[in-house]
């Protein structure tokens, strides 16, 4: 099936993002927690990772969010779904290139997040207790 976009890239990154741009569809995949931490299970996996192993390692995400989540990430062409004839069946999920390129992508984010988690917590502290204070006149 061939795609064809009427969208011309715009040397402008602001602008790239603008409501016709397919890139904005895609920022929206990568904007997903669970979207990122399962691309970190998988691209810290030596290997293939198990339905129920990748649950366990994903502390708080419920069965139907996982699905959900390897759905799309397989719909996109990120994460590869291997099943095995045994019974019950063998399911195993993997990181395709793609998803491979991305997955270096998510760890530095991730990275980021834990170099500067402290400062996003002081800085919504403040915020909270100015929003909380009374309004002081203007003078």
């Amino acid at each position: 099936m061939e795609t064809t976009w009427d969208w011309e890239p715009s040397p402008n990154l602001v602008e790239s993002y603008l409501r016709h741009c397919p890139a904005r569809d895609v920022l929206s995949v990568l904007a997903d927690k669970w979207v990122l931490l399962v691309l970190g299970v998988l691209r810290k996996s030596e290997g293939p990772v198990r339905f129920n192993d990748l649950r366990r390692r994903l502390d708080g995400i419920t069965q139907k969010m996982l699905t959900k989540t390897l759905r799309g990430l397989e719909r996109d062409g990120l994460v590869r779904r291997d099943v095995y004839p045994t019974v019950p069946p063998r399911v195993e999920y993997s990181l395709t290139e793609l998803g491979a390129s991305l997955g270096e992508l998510s760890h530095a984010m991730g990275m980021w997040s834990q170099q500067h988690h402290i400062e996003i917590l002081t800085a919504r502290e403040d915020f909270d207790a100015k929003a909380a204070r009374e309004p002081e006149p203007l003078r």
